[in-house]
């Protein structure tokens, strides 16, 4: 940021006939001997003196080491840290001075330093405030923003610095362009050399401009910190030298840096603004910490000793889980299980030619008004410590993907929804009022989860790597006998990239009703009695639960057994020859869906392999949502599932049911230890002596079709 941060002080010394400012170049080369030095002589190390070097200081260590310092640092940025890069400068001579002997080191001459206050007391509300709350006060100190990147402009060349002359005394000075006023260049009244000269003339001097990177990019407030009502605000950042390239579009970055101003461009018989920007001195992306939630290892200890306490019976403690995923809405046992399938969601694979196969899973809710859709998607996005929440109605292709947009004169990409939700949930209400060419645009971002733009001369690919939960109503009534696409308006393509479509029919039930009904009037009961669940709520509270899904994803990568694997082949294939009207589910996307939710369901259960258990369970959630060909018959509506009393005898028959359609032998494998370390269990049955990985499932498909054959 060398030369932006100049501009003020330098400027000012330019014109103002050379005020003497207390200099602090000396005791800050003193601290960077003391606390760089190994940075230092990386950079004198380094083989080409052209490059622009940055210099990371932490602001926590100059307050520890020098408070004075970090105090003028921070009440007046724009002075000191000119004088900090002369102090990178001085310390780099000092440092040759002692290692005469090493001829590899050179001395470069463009090092900024670069200030990182995380850590720092400077993260509080005043110093680093949202960006919809910076104001006037802000201007002139040290201040830290967050936000996310929604819009990058194209790297240019920009003028730093350029001598001129004095016709009369000869004297030489530098004058540098102001940013805040577009660059422009502006020469002091008189001749600022010490001798008395009142020449105003003067004249520019040959090869004397020195040129620097200089990028343009947009950062906006989080969705997350924005009330109902308000506008995500934004604000434009200036990225000089080293800092250019370093984010692109749907990066979440903090940026530090000075707060100014601009002027906006003059135009006849308009009021000319000043428009705040910030001239950025450290940039960080924040994309490894989207998920970042304290979890203490006393939290960490809560959960093993849960899955402890259920380690006869894992299938109650996972529906006391699941209990807590929207507790206002009464029973549906299938929803919440999907919902929470999906937030956890598989592991990625990535094959032998590099072809990423996404672990990432689509939901989609289709039913009548009424049915607790939109209860589902708000709970949802509050789970997901980073999510954007839309509706169809509301949204373009161009909305949901990526935009050109021409801001001064240059074309620049701005972010849709599913580029800000990259690594996190975007929710979609209403899908079914989207205009079919806007759906269209989403398969790539779902499937390959980037986004391929050629948009005004603008060639590129973004990540997507998000979660998409879509909510639709059907198209008038519900017809069982039609399939999924006819009844959605959806198209086939689209509906085969989500692994779990649920329909929730508002059928006429009395006893459904009268439950449903006492659960609601309960709710609003005036009694000093318990409420049902109390103690449940407080255990699986919404923070807890955002603690669990994060910590089960970081930490399982399950991988599949013998058994789980037979178990899905062969769903697979069976689906694959009795799937006539639903041809568009029965693809290679659900084989790939069933290993997700297979492994989502063992992270779930809080293990490392999944058995055959899991990938019973992803198969119900499969058939759930295959009205129209599926093979159980008894799985039921959606909507009308709830939480049995005893969850084991009821797997235990709906096990028996689907490992009779699929010519399976009926007794179970031996139960799997729930506890973490279950990968050791001798009880798992293993192919070679390992665990079964992704890519085997093929082979195993081969030899299950063969076995199958034989029988027959």
């Amino acid at each position: 940021m060398g030369a932006a941060t100049n501009n003020p002080s330098q400027h000012r010394s330019a014109s103002n006939g050379g005020e003497d400012d207390e200099d602090y170049t000396l005791p800050l080369a003193n601290f960077l001997l003391s606390h760089y030095k190994h940075q230092l002589l990386s950079i004198l190390l380094s083989l080409d003196h052209l490059l622009h070097f940055p210099l990371q200081i932490e602001f926590a260590e100059l307050m520890e080491a020098d408070p004075l310092l970090a105090s003028v640092l921070f009440y007046g940025p724009a002075k000191l840290l000119p004088q900090f890069d002369d102090a990178a400068r001085v310390a780099q001579g000092i440092l040759l001075e002692s290692h005469k002997d090493d001829s590899g080191m050179v001395a470069k001459e463009f090092v900024h330093v670069r200030i990182n206050v995380s850590g720092s007391p400077l993260e509080c509300p005043e110093t680093f405030p949202s960006i919809g709350r910076v104001r006037v006060r802000h201007r002139g100190i040290l201040l830290t923003l967050k936000g996310t990147v929604i819009r990058t402009g194209t790297i240019k060349m920009i003028e730093g610095e350029r001598e001129f002359e004095c016709r009369k005394c000869k004297h030489t000075f530098k004058v540098y362009p102001e940013l805040e006023t577009g660059n422009s260049i502006r020469l002091p009244t008189s001749c600022p050399s010490q001798k008395p000269c009142s020449n105003t003339v003067f004249q520019y001097v040959e090869d004397s401009i020195i040129c620097h990177d200089y990028q343009e990019m947009k950062i906006q407030e989080s969705v997350q910190v924005v009330g109902v009502g308000s506008i995500p605000r934004s604000i434009p950042v200036i990225l000089k030298d080293d800092l250019v390239d370093l984010v692109k579009a749907g990066d979440d970055v903090i940026v530090t840096g000075i707060l100014s101003a601009k002027w906006s461009p003059d135009l006849k018989d308009v009021r000319c603004d000043l428009d705040p920007i910030m001239i950025a001195n450290h940039v960080r992306r924040t994309n490894e910490l989207k998920l970042d939630i304290d979890i203490p290892e006393d939290v960490v200890k809560k959960f093993e000793q849960f899955w402890t306490y259920y380690k006869e019976n894992p299938l109650r403690g996972r529906n006391v889980i699941l209990q807590g995923i929207c507790p206002q809405v009464f029973g549906l046992f299938t929803v919440k299980l999907a919902v929470a399938l999906t937030l956890i969601g598989g592991v990625q694979h990535i094959d032998a030619s590099g072809t990423k196969i996404r672990g990432d899973s689509h939901l989609l809710l289709v039913g009548d008004p009424g049915t607790g859709k939109s209860q589902f998607l708000k709970f949802a996005a509050k789970l997901s410590n980073r999510s954007v929440i839309t509706t169809g109605l509301g949204s373009t292709s161009a909305g949901l993907t990526v935009t050109a947009v021409k801001d001064a004169g240059e074309w620049m990409l701005e972010a849709g929804a599913l580029v800000l939700a990259d690594g996190g949930l975007c929710c979609i209400d209403e899908f079914d009022s989207m205009r079919e060419h806007d759906r269209a645009t989403i398969h790539e971002a779902m499937e390959q989860q980037t986004i391929s733009v050629a948009k005004a001369g603008l060639v590129t690919t973004l990540s997507t790597r998000t979660t998409v939960f879509g909510v639709t109503n059907p198209k008038g009534q519900y017809d069982p006998n039609q399939t999924l696409s006819v009844n959605t308006t959806l198209s086939g393509p689209l509906l085969s990239r989500f692994d779990i479509v649920l329909v929730l029919l508002d059928t006429k039930n009395p006893e459904w009703d009268a439950i449903v009904s006492s659960h609601i009037l309960s709710e609003h009961e005036d009694s000093e009695k318990p409420k049902f669940d109390e103690d449940l709520t407080s255990l699986w509270s919404l923070l807890m639960l955002r603690r669990y899904i994060y910590y089960v994803k970081g930490s399982f990568k399950p991988i599949l057994t013998r058994d789980a694997e037979e178990v899905i082949s062969s769903y697979y294939q069976l689906q694959r020859r009795s799937a006539t009207q639903n041809a568009a589910r029965t693809t290679i996307r659900m084989l790939e869906s069933l290993i997700r939710l297979a492994q989502a369901h063992a992270r779930l259960m809080f293990r490392k392999e999944v058995a055959r258990l899991d990938a019973i369970s992803a198969i119900i959630c499969i058939e759930s949502s295959m009205t129209t060909s599926a093979i159980i018959d008894n799985v039921g509506n959606a909507l009308h599932s709830s939480f049995t009393e005893n969850p084991d005898q009821e797997y235990a028959k709906q096990e028996k049911l689907i490992l009779e359609k699929l010519n399976f032998p009926c007794e179970p494998p031996a139960v799997p230890d729930n506890i973490s370390n279950y990968s050791r269990s001798s009880n798992v049955k293993i192919v070679g002596g390992e665990p079964l990985s992704y890519p085997h499932i093929w082979e195993a498909m081969r030899s299950s079709r063969a076995r199958h054959l034989e029988k027959k």
